[in-house]
């Protein structure tokens, strides 16, 4: 019997407490996640490109990014890794507390795969990670993991 491998997810989030909400809500829907988290965009490359004490961390199946964070934000972090050859696969959802119509269109534009706008109510959020785990681990085929 084959042993079911976690998904992959890198989280670039600044904010602690938006964090602490994915893993729990990771954790109430049982979804079979290996959860990283990066503070901001400089971070996530660092991860992405096994640079600054990320040599040995996992290429991610998905990346769930925030558009608002200091250094290099998540609009910043798009364009990078989408015109880089070795990271343009990886899949980016934007999960943002902003619903400014603006921030879809250039989010689209810069190739993200989804955008969800972060729902207030803990118990609206939690469906927002079953429906986001039901599509990304369970019906789409995502490429092949590269180490």
């Amino acid at each position: 019997m084959a042993t079911l491998k976690p998904f992959v997810v890198l989280l670039v989030e600044d904010e602690p407490a938006d964090v602490h909400l994915v893993k729990v809500a990771f954790r109430e829907n049982r979804l079979l996640v290996d959860l990283h988290v990066a503070g901001d965009g400089v971070e996530a490359l660092q991860f992405l490109r096994h640079q600054h004490g990320y040599a040995d961390r996992p290429r991610p199946d998905l990346i769930l990014l925030d558009l608002n964070m200091p250094r290099m934000d998540g609009r910043e972090f798009l364009t990078v890794i989408k015109a880089d050859p070795a990271l343009s696969d990886i899949p980016v959802v934007v999960l943002t507390t902003s619903d400014v119509e603006r921030d879809v269109i250039s989010a689209y534009q810069l190739c993200a795969a989804s955008f969800i706008t972060k729902p207030v109510d803990m118990e609206q959020f939690t469906g927002a990670i079953r429906g986001l785990g039901d599509y990304w681990f369970a019906l789409v085929r995502l490429p092949e993991r590269r180490p």
